[in-house]
């Protein structure tokens, strides 16, 4: 399959991603160098559109993510409970920051990337049709938001607090709130 380019303008200037990951044939998901520190990670993605065309490059934000989970959990709320608690499981115990080049090497090494999520993505198989992204693509940007927001400030929350409000709350208002910063 040929994909389109995932380069984009930033102030004039041509940003090329470090790593490009095709999702299930419908996502191409793109990680550039940010500027917010040394190693600072910066996501992209085009999503395949119906008619086989893909979007513009887009950023995810939490919002898009914590309503695909909302829109998941009103599906199938056992299974979505699983998969929030496997997230902060893993924000609270294995997210570490980026601090050198070797480590965003081996962090963005798309082969290892892949197979972590493959075997993750297929726990949770009875979610794959529900919402409007698969579960490997959520994989895939929940750890690289949860690196990218540890690698920026080690005592970063948001998305621990995101996941902590998803696991213990129906309250939209609420999460809505959290996912925007507000």
């Amino acid at each position: 399959m040929k994909y389109p380019s995932m380069s984009y303008k930033n102030k004039g200037i041509e940003k090329e991603p470090l790593l490009i990951i095709p999702v299930n044939g419908e996502y191409l998901l793109a990680v550039y160098k940010g500027s917010l520190s040394e190693y600072d990670l910066l996501l992209k993605y085009r999503q395949m559109q119906p008619d086989g065309t893909w979007t513009r490059i887009r950023t995810p934000k939490h919002i898009h993510w914590a309503v695909d989970i909302l829109i998941k959990m009103h599906e199938d709320e056992n299974a979505t409970r699983r998969f929030v608690d496997f997230l902060l499981n893993y924000w609270q115990n294995e997210v570490i920051p980026i601090r050198s080049e070797s480590e965003r090497n081996r962090l963005l090494d798309s082969n290892v990337l892949l197979d972590e999520v493959e075997i993750e993505a297929g726990k949770y198989l009875e979610l794959s049709d529900k919402g409007e992204y698969s579960v490997k693509f959520l994989l895939l940007i929940a750890k690289l938001l949860m690196i990218q927001e540890k690698t920026n400030r080690e005592d970063a929350y948001m998305f621990g607090k995101l996941l902590k409000s998803l696991k213990e709350s129906k309250d939209i208002f609420k999460i809505v709130s959290t996912a925007t910063f507000r």
